[in-house]
């Protein structure tokens, strides 16, 4: 097409794919020190991505350096079905997954930091597999988009477009002036809270495998664990459980503020509006959820459920009302007990929080905290206006104005994301879903969260689907980890308009 630059998107396409070759490749080791057959599969998958790169990227290598917004769009969007169609290849070369459809599910579900999952038996997937499914999380969840433009002023490429394009929301928070810098510094503190993580889970109890696995799956808020009861299995390792709240919370937080906290400027992250809500709003639903938990149960459901924790302390509550809030507003999707299972004004509150998110500039999918605040803010101010017409009244964030172009798009953002989450119910219904089940599955998928209700809750999975919901909850996914706007941009007649 005339005035898209094809051969810059093409190069990055095949620079994507070598990168997310190399990545495969750190799942041989685990493989062979497993002694699994299957570490020949993994390597044969990492080989072919990377040529695959090598050859998209060698014969577009002299393309021209400009880079607009439409390529930025396509980029995002191609790069993340590239990584995708590639990182099906373990699972499918190894014969893990063996139906590709669930294979491509499965590899979405992990790069879009969903963690919803067709596998009915996890831990008998071989370990490099499950390495890999892991890391697929651990890419997607600050975008090796963000990672590549890192790289791409090596190439003379300037990197702001595909920033904005990776990462559109409200806040526009910068730790340094340079997005290349910034990037740099994203991978930097992402690399040092896994690592953290890492060595408290391993200190806490779990074997070396379970800790990388699950550190990687609670920074990039993916979900994704090596076990089939989720954390739930590490009932009896509460400092386990404690441990990945506190660093799912941190995932859900902006990595700006996490940068700040870093550095001890502690009193810089409160000033965040944003995470003032964020931080308050976490512990008053969990304490109200607590409450709930313990003044009203129904006594056969407490008995049925003694195997996960004892109703009778309040701690054990506590904690699993905790691990439920913080993972579903962060839309990690671990399990530390089944949501469904306690009274329905609970179930109900942990669902309305599928329509929350973390914060912006986090890992995390969902709506997103700093859209719910301007748009109540914003719900006032028209209050305001009835009464006083003639006054100027400005919508203020952080102590400043903000702006009514973004204010508009937050509105048209919130309007579309509702107008596909009932649409998408419709539609899972006509795929076979209950009602129920089909409102949960599109509010997962949408919200990159994982467990839902219904027939999806915390301890069933998508494998049941038909194979054109699964198609579509992959099409939700993408969409929803993207923040609608990058993708269906492409959807638009406009679009594609020469200029």
């Amino acid at each position: 097409m005339k005035g898209l630059n094809i051969k810059i998107i093409i190069s990055f396409l095949g620079l994507t794919s070598m990168l997310n070759g190399m990545f495969m490749l750190f799942a041989v080791p685990f493989s062979m020190y497993y002694g699994e057959s299957e570490k020949w599969g993994i390597l044969q998958a990492g080989l072919t991505t990377i040529v695959i790169g090598f050859i998209l990227w060698f014969f577009n290598r002299n393309a021209k350096k400009n880079l607009g917004k439409k390529e930025g769009y396509l980029i995002v969007t191609l790069g993340w079905l590239m990584l995708t169609i590639t990182g099906t290849l373990p699972y499918v070369f190894t014969n893990s997954i063996p139906v590709y459809t669930n294979a491509f599910f499965e590899t979405l579900s992990g790069y879009s930091t969903t963690g919803s999952s067709i596998l009915t038996d996890i831990e008998s997937m071989p370990k490099g597999i499950l390495f890999w499914r892991s890391a697929t999380h651990w890419i997607g969840g600050m975008g090796i988009i963000v990672l590549t433009v890192a790289i791409l002023p090596l190439l003379g490429i300037g990197g702001m477009q595909l920033f904005m394009a990776e990462a559109p929301g409200p806040s526009a928070d910068k730790m340094h002036p340079r997005i290349t810098e910034t990037a740099k510094r994203l991978w930097l503190i992402y690399f040092i809270l896994t690592f953290t993580e890492f060595f408290l889970l391993k200190i806490a109890g779990m074997t070396w495998f379970d800790a990388i696995n699950h550190a990687m799956a609670t920074m990039s808020t993916g979900g994704f664990s090596t076990k089939n009861a989720s954390i739930a299995h590490y009932d009896s390792f509460p400092i386990i459980q404690y441990i990945i709240i506190i660093f799912m919370f941190i995932a859900g937080a902006n990595f700006v503020l996490t940068y700040f906290a870093l550095k001890g400027k502690i009193r810089k992250v409160f000033k965040s509006e944003e995470f003032r809500y964020y931080f308050f709003g976490t512990i008053g639903v969990t304490l109200l959820i607590t409450y709930l938990i313990v003044n009203y149960q129904d006594s056969d459901l407490q008995t049925s459920l003694q195997h996960a924790y004892t109703w009778g302390e309040t701690e054990n509550a506590f904690r699993h009302a905790a691990f439920s809030v913080v993972s579903v507003l962060t839309t990690t999707g671990f399990v530390s007990a089944d949501f469904t299972m306690w009274n329905s004004m609970v179930t109900a509150i942990i669902f309305s929080l599928f329509f929350i998110g973390g914060s912006a500039g986090s890992t995390s999918g969902g709506i997103k905290v700093v859209r719910h605040i301007i748009m109540i803010k914003s719900s006032f101010y028209e209050f305001k206006k009835l009464l006083h017409p003639n006054a100027i009244i400005p919508v203020r964030y952080d102590g400043g104005s903000v702006p009514k172009t973004i204010i508009y798009n937050i509105l048209s953002f919130f309007v579309l994301y509702m107008l596909i989450f009932i649409v998408s119910s419709l539609l899972l219904t006509f795929f076979g879903l209950d009602f129920l089940s089909a409102m949960g599955a599109a509010a997962s998928s949408l919200g990159n969260i994982g467990p839902a209700v219904g027939s999806v809750s915390p301890v069933d999975n998508f494998a049941h689907l038909t194979i054109p919901a699964k198609w579509f909850c992959s099409f939700l996914m993408l969409i929803g980890r993207l923040e609608l706007f990058t993708v269906l941009i492409l959807l638009t007649p406009f679009f594609w308009r020469k200029n």
